[in-house]
């Protein structure tokens, strides 16, 4: 029987070998991780997306170009949905499913998840890569550059952080919780779902974290560090990687509707699967949990 330490992560060594996709995956991670942490406080100029909170750099820009050009080494003919790559305004979750319908592998990357901490200096950010391969998501890959830490998950092999294998928390009600949130840029739909839904979670948990990285949110799940997450206005690349994660620690990711995950889902709960239909239930009677 495997040893299990106080950070919930069986005492189990995972080698990724060969030049397979998430070797490919890593190696293009780290690259672009090093890059980032190199430029952190050096921003000659920050823009807007869809909104003044929607930020972007050129550290995002270049970061996507990177990974791109890293995958593509390996596989030229292979589909790459990035961030910086889809207009906004974008039907997103129309078009995420239309490409991996229409693509036999589609790798999924949000090169800086949590932009805005980046811009301030705020130590929580990471890159993002996943891949779907004939729709199904099978590989997921978060590297957090300030704490060099690289979560890894394959499709049926379970997820890892640095070769030791990850497990959800244990608690059993959301009293005994520790909650992930976050607010993403949309202040007319999302940020109005998640304030109904925060409000409701606050009495019932023991308390609630917002660090403003969805898929870090999503690895923390998977490591066992937080209990939950939830947050409404959600884009594929943002959790692509960190749902598998969780899916392969043992926890559970839906909508939060309760529907099944999927590339086009934009509301996401993920949790360690023993207060995941409390949480639903929660958000349901806040009012929350509409599409």
């Amino acid at each position: 029987m495997n040893a299990t330490n106080p950070g919930g992560q069986e005492r189990e060594p995972y080698i990724v070998t060969g030049k397979g996709y998430t070797a490919v995956a890593i190696n293009a991670a780290a690259k672009a991780g090093e890059f980032i942490k190199s430029r952190q406080g050096q921003i000659k100029e920050v823009g807007t997306k869809a909104s003044a909170q929607d930020l972007v750099t050129e550290v995002d820009k270049g970061v996507e170009q990177m990974v791109r050009r890293l995958v593509m080494t390996h596989y030229p003919h292979h589909a790459f949905l990035g961030e910086e790559s889809v207009e906004p305004g974008t039907p997103l979750a129309d078009f995420a499913r239309r490409e991996a319908e229409k693509n036999e592998y589609l790798w999924v990357v949000d090169p800086v998840d949590g932009t805005v901490n980046f811009v301030h200096g705020f130590p929580f950010y990471c890159v993002s890569i996943a891949l779907y391969i004939k729709g199904e998501l099978s590989v997921g890959i978060i590297y957090d550059p300030i704490r060099d830490e690289m979560f890894v998950a394959e499709k049926g092999k379970g997820a890892y952080r640095h070769g030791i294998k990850t497990r959800v928390s244990a608690e059993r009600k959301l009293d005994d919780s520790l909650l992930a949130v976050g607010f993403p840029p949309d202040r007319v739909h999302a940020q109005p779902a998640n304030l109904a839904g925060l409000q409701a979670l606050l009495p019932k948990v023991r308390s609630v974290r917002a660090a403003g990285s969805a898929a870090l949110h999503l690895a923390y799940v998977a490591a066992g560090r937080v209990s939950g997450y939830c947050e409404f206005g959600l884009s594929p690349w943002d959790c692509a990687a960190g749902v598998l994660m969780v899916t392969e620690s043992g926890g559970t990711v839906t909508e939060i509707s309760g529907a099944p995950y999927t590339i086009g889902s934009r509301n996401i709960a993920a949790t360690n699967g023993l207060i995941h239909d409390e949480l639903l239930t929660t958000l349901r009677e806040s009012g929350a949990a509409g599409e």
